[in-house]
């Protein structure tokens, strides 16, 4: 069985263009035995030319012993 861990990254300046900040929570959590397996969008923008992502959920897993 696996235990799945979501992390919240949320836009710091109208978006999440040229942000690291997903990279840093990656190696953290990699540190800790966890896999990076992919992100969802929580929260989007559609409009005029302002279109994309605002917030995104990373997703770990990590075998249970």
């Amino acid at each position: 069985m696996y235990k799945y861990e979501y992390v919240l990254v949320k836009e710091k300046k109208g978006n999440l263009d040229g942000t690291q900040e997903h990279r840093e929570i990656i190696e953290k959590y990699a540190q800790d035995g966890y896999r990076y397996v992919g992100f969802i969008p929580t929260l989007t923008k559609g409009y005029g030319l302002d279109f994309g992502s605002s917030a995104i959920d990373l997703i770990f897993e990590k075998q249970e012993k």
